[in-house]
């Protein structure tokens, strides 16, 4: 038997690798809009390749965590991940990038739900929930991706040379942490084809919409605030990838700290609050676009869009018509949408208005979240809002 602990820093250890691949290719894709001399409406097409893949991956991804176990698809799936993140690197053209984004997009899309499924058996085995600190080390990952990737800018290192090293580094943490996986319950498997077939109740549905809007928002500041600092606050190119930092490092900080504020004023608060500062935020990175003022506005984006998947899962964990499971599977199902859709409709807007207004309507969408909570909150079990 594998001990819990070991088994918990692997899991730790892949989420990490997945969030550090994600942010690589995110942090980088200022330098393709440019290498390429793509308009917003272009780069919004490429970036739809990664909801077009993920989409396509869902079926078969639960299909081959039932077929073939959790591990099996978390080993394959990194492997194949870290490899075609070095093809993104290599693309000689648009075409050919779009189609490395769109297998990006399925294997990433396979790692959600195998990789969820593995914290989801070790959550039980420990007896409390760990999965958003898990989800932390994600956003962690992304801060650390981040960070690399400026420094890759700073020192004039192509994608490609960048996406190598980040590769390496996953060769590495898959070789070391291989054996901390185990297969995975059967009941788990049963979890994945209830969140394909079944359909959400009304209350499971508004949590869905509110994960929705806040993982929208979650996919602009991933896939353009490096757009948005290149070319509306038209920072230096050493500063280009910091307004993502800024998101990403708040955003880490925001989920680890997410249980503690929920615990303490309750997960109705928290999560209106949440909406009100993605709002803030955006707000005041529309209305001064400068370097510092931006950066102060996406750290406020980034605790706003912390705790709002955890917290619509632990809601969701209060279900009483379906498993615990199952539920938490219909929101994130739902929710996804919103990440998957959220950068290529920015990309159409932009190209018609400008980046500004797709900001704007972002900033709409965030404070969504404080209103549907605020509508809906007597049927997202009252005793949370207390």
């Amino acid at each position: 038997m594998v001990q819990l602990k070991t088994r918990r820093i692997s899991a730790g250890a892949f989420f990490f690798l997945t969030g550090l691949c994600f942010s690589s290719w995110a942090s980088r894709i200022p330098d393709f809009q440019q290498k390429f001399s793509l308009s917003e409406g272009q780069l919004g097409s490429v970036l739809l390749g990664l909801p077009l893949g993920s989409l396509l991956a869902l079926p078969l991804a639960a299909w081959a965590v039932v077929k073939f176990g959790s591990r099996s698809v978390v080993m394959v799936g990194l492997s194949l991940y870290i490899l075609v993140l070095v093809g993104i690197g290599f693309s000689m053209d648009a075409f050919f990038l779009s189609v490395m984004v769109f297998i990006f997009g399925m294997i990433g899309n396979m790692m959600n739900i195998s990789l969820n499924t593995q914290a989801l058996n070790l959550e039980k085995d420990y007896g409390r929930n760990i999965l958003g600190s898990l989800h932390g080390l994600w956003s962690l990952a992304g801060f650390a991706g981040a960070g690399i990737g400026g420094l890759m800018v700073y020192f004039k290192l192509s994608p490609f040379h960048h996406y190598s090293i980040v590769s390496l580094i996953g060769v590495f943490v898959i070789f070391t942490f291989r054996n901390g996986f185990v297969p995975e319950v059967q009941d788990k498997s049963n979890s994945v084809k209830g969140m394909v077939w079944r359909k959400p109740d009304k209350t499971l549905l508004r949590l869905g919409m509110v994960g929705f809007c806040g993982m929208m928002c979650e996919g602009c500041m991933f896939d353009w605030s490096g757009v948005y600092m290149n070319k509306v606050v038209m920072a230096p190119a050493y500063l280009v990838p910091t307004g993502y930092i800024a998101y990403m490092g708040s955003m880490a900080i925001g989920r680890f700290a997410a249980d503690k504020l929920a615990h303490r004023f309750g997960m109705i608060s928290v999560l209106q609050g949440s909406g009100i500062l993605i709002f803030s935020g955006l707000v005041l990175s529309i209305a001064y676009p400068f370097v510092y003022t931006v950066i102060i506005g996406f750290l406020m984006v980034g605790l706003g869009t912390a705790a709002i998947v955890p917290l619509c899962f632990s809601l969701a964990a209060n279900s009483t018509s379906l498993p615990t499971g199952i539920a938490i599977a219909m929101v994130s199902t739902i929710s996804f949408f919103g990440f998957l859709l959220g950068p290529p409709l920015i990309g159409f807007i932009a190209e018609l208005t400008g980046l500004k207004a797709s900001f704007a309507l972002m900033s709409l969408v965030g404070l969504m979240v404080s209103i549907l909570v605020y509508l809906s909150k007597k049927s997202f079990m009252p005793k949370a809002a207390l």
